[in-house]
């Protein structure tokens, strides 16, 4: 099977890019045959979306190429926003606009949302309720939100602390169910109903 983690902070030095690192090494424990990608919103230094993506010549579509490539290959995905000011942040929903050409189309997807004190649970609504309609991605009905991250996931085997280790269970336990959706999902991509040619957008 093959992952794709999204990160979706600015900030290199990020919790949301640290537990990117812990999802990719608990994949890797759960089949040591799992082929996983990273993507680091903070790297990539993606601009804001523009009608140039369109025009195959311009520098937006050559950058964009790349990235289109490396998630169409990919099977599931596994999105991390921070929770900034109560939203999710501003480049992944920049990033999520770009994904309109198949890339997540008819995917599962597992949010994983990120806060320093009691937060979390804004991101996992707002990309819910439009972080899906262009891309088609599908959110499984399961999510993890990480509070007072600062103290979660900073080491990829021990925990810190009992919560640390509550909700290292339950990240396991989301990423076994990705991975059946994964496999169940592949069948609806396959079957020739899906026609991202006449019905691009969502409604």
């Amino acid at each position: 099977m093959k992952y794709c983690i999204i990160s979706g902070s600015h900030r290199a030095q990020s919790n949301s890019n640290k537990i990117a690192r812990y999802v990719e090494h608990n994949l890797q424990q759960l089949d040591d045959r799992n082929e996983i990608e990273q993507i680091l919103v903070s790297d990539i230094n993606l601009p804001m979306w523009s009608e140039d993506i369109y025009d195959p010549k311009s520098d937006l579509s050559k950058q964009w190429m790349q990235i289109s490539m490396q998630l169409k290959i990919s099977d599931a995905f596994i999105i991390i926003s921070p929770e900034w000011a109560g939203m999710a942040a501003p480049a992944l929903k920049n990033f999520l606009l770009f994904c309109d050409n198949g890339e997540l189309s008819h995917k599962p997807a597992m949010i994983v949302t990120v806060s320093a004190g009691e937060g979390g649970s804004y991101p996992v609504v707002e990309l819910r309720s439009t972080g899906y309609k262009n891309n088609h991605v599908c959110f499984i009905p399961e999510h993890i939100i990480v509070r007072h991250a600062d103290h979660m996931f900073n080491d990829l085997e021990a925990h810190d602390n009992e919560h640390d280790q509550q909700i290292r269970q339950r990240m396991d336990y989301g990423l076994r169910v990705l991975s059946q959706y994964s496999e169940a999902l592949q069948s609806v991509r396959q079957s020739g109903v899906i026609d991202n040619q006449n019905f691009p957008y969502g409604m």
